[in-house]
């Protein structure tokens, strides 16, 4: 890792390992930055929308240079780093799997693109960390060994003889103004006699303490905002700020790959550089926390469902906090459920879910309340609730009201393995994060009772299974749409006429959501009642046109039905613009059936619409589908029709779940519907 950064040129990186069977990538070891500005992405999963997600995933180098680029790739990685610098991120691939991933960082004034030599370096030490990571695979060693990744530590600077550091020293206390260096994780190193006259602190209270929080006048966001953007962008940097009550200093940041060296002067409001800003001396708490929830605020807009939340919040909150476990709350029913935990063993928390919501319990009480709860060591919580058992081995706990429209909507425990105090900014902290987790969970509930009512909406109105039919092999298949709800206005049907003879239907309803599924169970019902009627195929299409035109639901149908005669083989066919079907010949031959399309159904009253008869013999196959099935961006449609006729002619007339399982597996993405009724008469 060393070698790959300093023959890359790169300032910094970041070392994941895939373990075998895992769907998420781990940080082992970060170089050149504090882990602190790496916490966030200690886990990253293979379909998180992040460089070393889709480098491991598409097997790929991604490229990103200056802010405004990261930004429209990685909108995340922008809003929680929003400055200048570059970064390459690359698969580790052994000769047999992809075992990990490297990102590397270089400064922002970096070229538009990789040299080839550092393209090379890149291949070749991925082409080595993928080749360790593989023996350690072989051996069968945990990939995973640490809570936190390991760091790499900086280069060492030469050590100066005693007189070059008596003149060194000489030197900078000759510079007018002060001198002070930060190492990479913000603390003071060093500082000169002068810098401590201008800071108002004695030099040994500053010596290993962050600026921030050894100088309450320093303890506002842009301070620490001005030192990350120096670390991350490796670009000078500049602000000033009022030391109280009216003297106002100058900082300038110099950073390299030890620490940063900082220029301390007397200044004024207005004197900054193009990088600088000017830092009031009063505002919310430091930038720490205002990066947490930048960046627990820009997952979270992704999550959907209530689980998703679950794992965005431990994603991000666990590693952030340096909190062990986790475990979200909700009432239900009276009762305390539990929809989600990390990091307690299994079984420790089953005598917790469904507690009444009258139970003397800290979860219960802060979302009854509203007031978060804060227990430095188990003593605290025992007092508080005397019935309480220590079982779970932490130290420390926090319980946070989860807030959303104002009201409690739920619980957030965090546990702590080792002692804990929570000062009042980190109280502070938490509350504001725990309230975005609130809102994001209040808008899953809301998605997930609604995802939960639509599919039993369609589920019941779709057929749990097709009538048998003497001497008719059928196969049917639905997928819904991935985006939206997951429900949609797809449907099929197969309808026993009598003894010889039976009716399919398939068709489309515009839309993904509830209305598209509920208008899909009355144009189903309606085509199934014509067709028992026994009403010809241009009759049930007519006829259940008019109802949709009655109803004027908004929304149009294509829809296409076949009356087949099983005691003449043969079969008839109307269509209301829908897709042709495709008929698979005995002998092997397609044939689409190009019977006339019509108009769909809803839009005119009195719209007649013909039929197609053709032979239907015994070891035919009969497929109708729904556009979900050959629709793509960029493909021709009669292309794709084509296509699916070519897998219909390869599949096995025989076997009708295989050939429609192959269908649906080579279906395009499914942004749409997909329904799919493959029929076929036996002798």
């Amino acid at each position: 890792m060393a070698a790959v950064v300093r023959d890359s040129g790169a300032y910094g990186g970041l070392l994941y390992v895939l373990p075998p069977g895992d769907d998420a990538l781990w940080q082992v070891l970060v170089a050149g930055v504090p882990q602190e500005v790496a916490a966030p992405w200690r886990r990253v999963g293979l379909a998180d929308p992040m460089p070393v997600a889709d480098a491991v995933r598409e097997r790929r180098l991604v490229w990103g240079v200056g802010r405004e680029e990261i930004a429209r790739q990685y909108p995340r990685v922008a809003l929680v780093l929003p400055y200048d610098f570059a970064l390459a991120a690359a698969p580790l691939v052994s000769d047999t799997a992809v075992r990990g991933g490297l990102v590397l960082l270089w400064p922002g004034d970096h070229a538009t693109r990789l040299t080839a030599a550092e393209r090379a370096v890149v291949d070749e030490g991925c082409r080595r960390l993928g080749g360790l990571v593989q023996q350690a695979v072989d051996r069968d060693e945990p990939l995973v060994t640490a809570d936190r990744p390991r760091m790499l530590l900086p280069p060492t600077p030469p050590t100066p003889s005693p007189f070059e550091a008596a003149a060194l020293s000489a030197f900078v206390d000759r510079l007018p103004g002060g001198s002070c260096a930060l190492d990479l994780h913000g603390r003071v190193t060093f500082v000169s006699p002068g810098a401590a006259v201008l800071l108002g602190a004695d030099r040994a209270g500053l010596v290993g303490a962050l600026p921030w929080e050894a100088l309450p006048w320093m303890d506002v966001p842009h301070v620490e905002d001005r030192y990350r953007a120096a670390l991350v962008s490796r670009r000078p940097q500049a602000f000033t700020v009022l030391r109280p009550p009216d003297t106002w200093l100058a900082f300038e940041l110099y950073p390299d790959a030890t620490g940063l060296s900082v220029r301390i002067a007397p200044g004024a409001p207005g004197e900054e550089g193009p990088e600088a800003r000017s830092v009031p001396t009063a505002g919310p708490s430091r930038a720490t926390v205002l990066y947490h929830l930048m960046h627990l605020a820009s997952t979270l807009t992704e999550a959907v469902a209530v689980q998703d939340v679950v794992e965005q919040t431990a994603d991000q909150l666990l590693p952030a906090l340096g909190a062990q476990a986790m475990v979200v709350m909700v009432p239900e029913d009276g009762r305390l459920k539990i929809v989600g935990q990390r990091g307690f063993r299994a079984g420790l928390l089953e005598r917790y879910d469904g507690v009444p919501l009258d139970s003397a319990n800290p979860g219960v009480d802060v979302m009854a309340t509203g007031v978060p709860g804060f227990w430095t060591t188990f003593d605290e919580l025992r007092e508080a609730y005397p019935a309480t058992v220590h079982e779970d081995g932490m130290a420390a706990w926090a319980v946070l009201p989860l807030i959303a429209s104002g009201r409690p909507v739920g619980s957030l425990l965090l546990a702590y393995a080792r002692p804990h105090v929570f000062p009042p900014a980190e109280r502070a902290a938490l509350t504001s994060l725990a309230g975005l987790v609130g809102q994001a969970l209040e808008r899953a509930r809301l998605y997930d009772a609604k995802h939960h009512l639509a599919h039993r909406l369609q589920s019941a109105l779709l057929p749990h299974t097709l009538p048998r039919v003497p001497r008719l092999n059928v196969a049917a298949r639905y997928l819904p749409a991935a985006s939206g709800l997951g429900v949609g206005g797809d449907f099929y049907d197969l309808i026993r006429l009598d003894e010889h003879t039976a009716g399919a239907t398939i068709g489309d309803v515009q839309g993904h959501n509830v209305d598209a599924a509920a208008l899909m169970g009355q144009v189903r019902t309606a085509v199934h009642a014509h067709a028992t009627a026994g009403a010809p195929p241009d009759d049930v299409l007519a006829r259940t046109n008019r109802l949709l035109t009655d109803l004027d639901p908004g929304l149009f149908t294509s829809c296409a039905y076949v009356h087949l005669d099983l005691a003449t083989h043969r079969a008839c066919v109307a269509l209301a613009g829908h897709p042709p079907p495709l008929i698979r010949h005995a002998d092997g031959r397609m044939e689409p059936l190009r019977a006339s399309p019509g108009l769909l159904l809803g839009i005119e009253p009195d719209t007649r619409y013909s039929s197609l008869e053709f032979p239907l013999p015994p070891g035919s196959v009969l497929a109708l589908y729904t556009d979900g099935l050959v629709e793509a961006p960029g493909v021709d449609l009669d292309d794709a029709i084509a296509a699916l006729a070519g897998l219909l002619e390869a599949g096995d007339p025989d076997d009708l779940d295989e050939m429609a399982d192959t269908l649906i597996r080579h279906a395009p993405a499914p942004d749409d519907d997909i329904a799919l009724l493959l029929i076929s008469p036996r002798a």
